[in-house]
């Protein structure tokens, strides 16, 4: 099977500008902030001026349990009303997850609404599904819960590429989080429909430099979600020595360019790297500037500022494409 530039598949001008996306669980209430219905939020994105969406596939926006035939239509003529497309569908799993009672087949059930879902962005005229790994769980190894998501993942690409679609697998569990682990992950499974959605967020927190981590995963980059934070440090106090502990420090969401995620370097070392899909926005946290509907609007148009000058930057002409992969007619 011929592999095809992940830039041919996607409808991507090679080494065009970056698209943008707005991922629809920020106006999900899912964290107390002010809450959209999905038909309010996909108006929201075109009104801002987002070139797409990035589709959050579970309740209160488009779960598979409420997305038949009809509602598959309306969704769409929704999108192409509002004049925004379906740059990636959100997908949440966890393969790691009641490891404790093995004798229920949750890998199975997660790895055929995988599929399912395959076919619903594919039906809404998307081909990305972003996908989780899986959280460390003391019923299993850490090597058995490494080898149980990459045989999870293998097959949810497979049966992502019988679909026409690809899965981009987000470095946020537990399992593989690290880039270095991470390359390693999308090595493992080896399945051309299997990407990844890198993103800095991660990184950054964990003191990994951001635009080396991205110089190393920009090959294998079809999706990236942006989301900027300050560290809050937090301290206990310790009574007995009339002093205070120092604790892991809390983060909070804020404006991106106010945090401390460097994005322009990490968006520049993917885009040298070959990088040239969609960069989705997010606010999957409490904000620092509050919850009602003009503070999410604020960060979002914020962010489309931020990426105004950054998109529109052409990378080298020597850049590598893409990772390549294949979608099986």
């Amino acid at each position: 099977m011929k592999d095809v530039e992940a830039a041919e598949i996607l409808g991507v001008e090679r080494n065009g500008p970056l698209k943008t996306a707005l991922h629809t669980i920020s106006y999900s209430g899912s964290w107390g902030q002010a809450q959209l219905s999905l038909e309010e939020t996909i108006e929201r994105a075109g009104s801002l001026g987002f070139d797409g969406i990035m589709l959050a596939a579970k309740r209160p926006h488009a779960s598979l349990l409420d997305m038949g035939p009809e509602a598959r239509r309306r969704l769409k003529g929704k999108m192409e009303d509002c004049g925004v497309s379906l740059e990636c569908l959100a997908a949440y799993t966890n393969f790691t997850a009641d490891a404790e009672h093995e004798e229920i087949p949750q890998r199975e059930m997660q790895i055929h609404a995988v599929g399912d879902l395959c076919r619903l962005a594919v039906d809404l005229g998307g081909r990305i599904v972003r996908i989780f790994t899986g959280y460390e769980h003391p019923s299993l190894p850490y090597s058995r819960a490494w080898d149980a998501t990459v045989s999870a993942v293998k097959e949810c690409a497979r049966r992502a590429a019988d679909a026409g679609a690809v899965i981009a697998v987000q470095n946020h569990h537990d399992i593989a989080a690290h880039s270095d682990a991470f390359l390693q992950f999308i090595r493992a499974v080896g399945e051309p429909a299997c990407r990844a959605a890198f993103d800095a967020w991660a990184a950054a927190l964990q003191g990994d430099e951001v635009t080396q981590a991205a110089k190393k995963l920009a090959p294998w980059t079809i999706f990236t979600t942006v989301a900027d934070y300050v560290r809050q440090p937090r301290f206990r106090y310790r009574p007995e020595l009339v002093n205070y502990a120092r604790e892991t420090d809390s983060v909070q969401a804020v404006p991106v360019g106010e945090g401390i995620i460097d994005y322009r370097g990490f968006l520049a070392a993917l885009r040298e790297g070959g990088f040239d899909g969609c960069v989705a926005y997010e606010m999957c946290s409490p904000l620092r500037d509050g919850r009602d509907l003009q503070t999410l609007d604020r960060y979002a148009s914020r962010f489309l500022e931020f990426m105004r000058p950054v998109a529109s930057e052409r990378p080298p002409l020597s850049s590598p494409p893409s990772g390549r992969y294949h979608a099986r007619p």
